[in-house]
């Protein structure tokens, strides 16, 4: 018989405990995403697979706001963030410090996610906008793309969702490489 644990029995860690716990080699950048429950829910993921941080760019909006918080549920007090006006420029910045930076879009040439094989190296996965993805610029300065099968009729997922499918299947490639 199945039951439901209850919150207390989840043992989950509290935020400074996450401040100081390892955290997963994925940093997560958010190029002009203008939802604030899409930016609340990427908090949320971002917190409950340890991420190292989030960028948020452009015209994505920035904690505390009321509806970035209804669904982020506290995480943006765990999960390391910081405001980019220009993603162009951090993504130089990253792949500065040997970041491997990767557009998750549709485009020529983009690896479909279950191929993708990681090199050892932190990633930078950029998610854009709901309506026009990640600028054509800024898949360039990655100069590598993740795509995410898709078999139905509409052209895209969710950015939220998007932004869970992908770390959901680097963190267990990660993992199983541990």
């Amino acid at each position: 018989m199945h039951r439901k644990l209850q919150n207390r029995e989840l043992d989950r860690l509290d935020v400074e405990a996450f401040k100081q716990a390892d955290k997963t080699p994925i940093i997560l950048v958010l190029d002009n995403v203008r939802s604030l429950n899409n930016i609340g829910s990427v908090f949320r993921t971002a917190d409950a697979f340890l991420i190292q941080k989030v960028y948020l760019c452009g015209i994505t909006a920035c904690p505390p706001h009321k509806d970035i918080h209804k669904t982020a549920l506290g995480a943006t007090e765990s999960v390391d963030w910081e405001y980019r006006k220009d993603t162009l420029s951090l993504m130089g910045e990253l792949k500065g410090q040997g970041i491997r930076c990767l557009a998750v879009e549709q485009a020529v040439g983009a690896t479909l996610l279950q191929d993708f094989q990681g090199d050892g190296r932190t990633v930078a996965l950029v998610f854009g906008n709901e309506v026009k993805g990640v600028s054509q610029e800024v898949v360039t300065a990655c100069g590598a793309v993740l795509e995410i099968p898709q078999f139905g009729t509409k052209h895209s997922l969710n950015v939220s969702v998007s932004v869970g499918v992908v770390v959901w299947e680097l963190w267990t490639k990660i993992k199983k490489a541990l």
